[in-house]
C-alpha cells in the first residue's frame, strides 16, 4: 500500500512567469535523468521556466531549492531502491519511494507535482541476532621472537566456551604480546647512509677526448658495524658515476590563438549552445615550456523563442463496457457471447508533435457473469501485504484466503462471423461465489502482523546539507 505526502511549497510552484514579469530565473538543462531525478547537461542560468521549457525534453531547477524538475508533462517517477533493513538482525522494515515529477497538469488521481508517495515493507537481513562467546583459558607463552636483545613473545586463547552464535564473538583478543629479554648482545650490521650530492662536471661541453663525469659518494655509517659482536660490512659501491648531459634548450611557454567564429545555435527550437574555440599555438610549447593556462572552449545560450513539437501520450484505458450483445436485454449467466469496449485518449500533443501510435478503441468478446452464483472454491494463503499506512502510527500488514468463483465450463472461443476465425473469449463481471465456511467467514480470511521498528518518512530532498 501506498501513501503520499504533500510537496513543500517551494517544490510545488513550478509554473513560473517570464522574468520580466517579476519571476526569478532558473538553470536550464538539456536533459532529465528519470532513474535518479537529477538534471544533466546543464545549457545555462538566468533564463525564464517558459523559456528553458519550449522544449519539453529540458528540465530546470532552481538556485535555492536544488530540485530538479522536468518540462514534460506530470508523471510517476520510478520507484526508489527499498532503503535498508530498519535492523540487522530479527524483522525489521524498509521504505521506498517515487516522486510526482513534471509541470502543467497532475499525475494519475490528480496528484500535484511534487508529491512524495511511500511504501513500506517487512524486511529480515538475518532472522537472529549475534550471541556473545565465552574465552578459554590462555595458552602457556611462546618462545621469544628474537635470539639477542629484547623481543616479543605471545599467548593465546580460543572463542569456544561458549562458542558465539549467529555472527556474535567474543570480546576482547583472541592474542596477548608482551616484551622480553635475551640478555645477549646482538650484532650491528652496517648500513649505507644517503648519497651525498653530485659533484660539479669534471668538463664543460660533450665530444672531446674524455667525456665528462659527474660522482658521488656514501659512507657506512648508518650505522657503522660493531666490533663485537661482529657486525657485517655495507654491500655495494662507496662510489658512484654517471656521463654529464648537456644543457637543454629553454623552455617556450605556450600562448592563445585568437578565438575562432561563434558556431550556430545547437538546436531549432527551444535553448541551445553557441560555441568558439582556440589553439594553443601562439607559440606552441617547446621544450618541456608550460601549456596555456584556460579553456580551449567556451559556450554561450542561445534561445531560438521557437517551442518545440511535445509528441502525445496515451491516457490509461478506460474502464470496459458492460459485456452485451445487441438486441439482447441480458446474456447474464448465460452461454451467450457479448462485447464490450473500452477508450483512451491522447493527451499532452502540443506544437505539431507526433499523435499517439495505436488505436484509440479496444474491443473483446465476453461471456457476463455478473452478480452470477457460482461454486466457489478457497485460495492458498497470499503473500504478506505491505505495511499500511507507511507514514502512520502503528502500521500493520495482512495475508488473506478468498473465496474465488469456479469460472463455467464455457466455450474459450467462438465463431462471431463465418469466414473470420475464431475469437477469444473472456469473462467479465464479479461473481457471487459460494464456499463453505472457514473460521467463520464465507468469502475471506485474513491475518493481521504488526511491522515491526518502521523507520521516518522523510523528504530526501529535506536531507541533503
Amino acid at each position: 500500500m501506498t501513501t503520499r505526502a504533500q510537496a513543500p511549497q517551494s517544490l510545488l510552484l513550478l509554473l513560473l512567469t517570464l522574468p520580466t514579469t517579476g519571476s526569478d530565473p532558473v538553470l536550464c538543462f538539456s536533459e532529465y535523468e528519470e532513474t535518479s531525478g537529477r538534471c544533466k547537461g546543464l545549457l545555462g542560468g538566468g533564463v525564464s521556466v517558459e523559456d528553458c521549457c519550449l522544449n519539453a525534453a529540458y528540465a530546470f531547477q532552481e538556485r535555492d531549492s536544488g530540485l530538479c524538475q522536468a518540462c514534460r508533462l506530470p508523471r510517476w517517477s520510478p520507484w526508489s531502491s527499498w532503503a535498508p533493513c530498519s535492523v540487522t538482525c530479527s524483522e525489521g522494515s524498509q521504505l521506498r519511494h517515487r516522486r510526482c515529477m513534471g509541470r502543467g497538469g497532475h499525475c494519475p488521481e490528480k496528484v500535484d507535482p511534487g508529491t512524495l508517495e511511500w511504501q513500506l515493507q517487512a524486511c529480515e537481513d538475518q532472522p537472529c541476532c549475534p550471541e556473545m562467546g565465552g574465552w578459554s583459558e590462555w595458552t602457556p607463552w611462546g618462545p621469544c621472537s628474537v635470539t639477542c636483545s629484547k623481543g616479543i613473545r605471545t599467548r593465546q586463547r580460543v572463542c569456544d566456551r561458549p562458542a558465539p552464535k549467529c555472527g556474535g564473538r567474543c570480546p576482547g583478543e583472541a592474542q596477548q604480546s608482551e616484551a622480553c629479554d635475551t640478555q645477549k648482545v646482538c650484532p650491528i650490521h652496517g648500513a649505507w647512509a644517503a648519497w651525498g650530492p653530485w659533484s660539479p662536471c669534471s668538463g664543460s661541453c660533450h665530444g672531446g677526448p674524455h667525456m665528462p663525469k659527474e660522482t658521488r659518494s656514501r659512507t657506512c655509517s648508518a650505522p657503522e658495524p660493531s666490533k663485537q659482536p661482529p657486525g657485517k660490512p655495507c654491500q655495494g659501491p662507496a662510489y658512484e658515476q654517471r656521463s654529464c648531459t648537456g644543457l637543454p634548450p629553454c623552455p617556450v611557454a605556450g600562448g592563445w590563438g585568437p578565438w575562432g567564429p561563434v558556431s550556430p545555435c545547437s538546436v531549432t527550437c527551444g535553448l541551445g549552445q553557441t560555441l568558439e574555440q582556440r589553439t594553443c599555438d601562439k607559440p606552441a610549447p617547446q621544450y618541456g615550456g608550460p601549456i596555456c593556462v584556460g579553456d580551449a572552449t567556451r559556450t554561450h545560450i542561445c534561445n531560438t523563442a521557437i517551442p518545440c513539437p511535445v509528441d502525445g501520450e496515451w491516457a490509461a484505458w478506460g474502464k470496459w463496457s458492460t459485456c452485451a450483445r445487441l438486441n439482447l436485454k441480458s446474456i447474464s449467466c448465460e452461454e451467450i457471447p457479448g462485447q464490450q469496449i473500452r477508450t483512451r485518449i491522447c493527451v499532452g500533443r502540443k506544437f505539431n508533435g507526433q499523435r499517439c501510435a495505436g488505436q484509440y478503441q479496444d474491443i473483446r468478446h465476453c461471456y457476463n457473469i455478473q452478480n452470477c452464483i457460482l461454486k466457489g472454491q478457497w485460495s492458498e494463503w497470499s503473500t504478506w501485504g505491505l505495511c499500511t499506512p507507511p507514514c502512520g502510527p502503528n502500521p500493520t500488514r495482512i495475508r488473506q484466503r478468498n473465496c474465488s468463483a469456479l469460472l463455467p465450463n464455457f466455450s474459450p472461443t467462438v465463431s462471431m462471423v463465418e469466414g473470420q476465425g475464431e475469437k477469444n473469449m473472456t469473462f467479465w463481471g464479479n461473481p457471487r461465489p459460494m464456499c463453505e465456511e472457514l473460521q467463520g467467514q464465507k468469502l475471506v480470511v485474513k491475518e493481521q502482523r504488526p511491522c515491526l521498528h518502521v523507520p521516518a518518512c522523510i523528504d530526501p530532498q529535506e536531507q541533503k546539507p
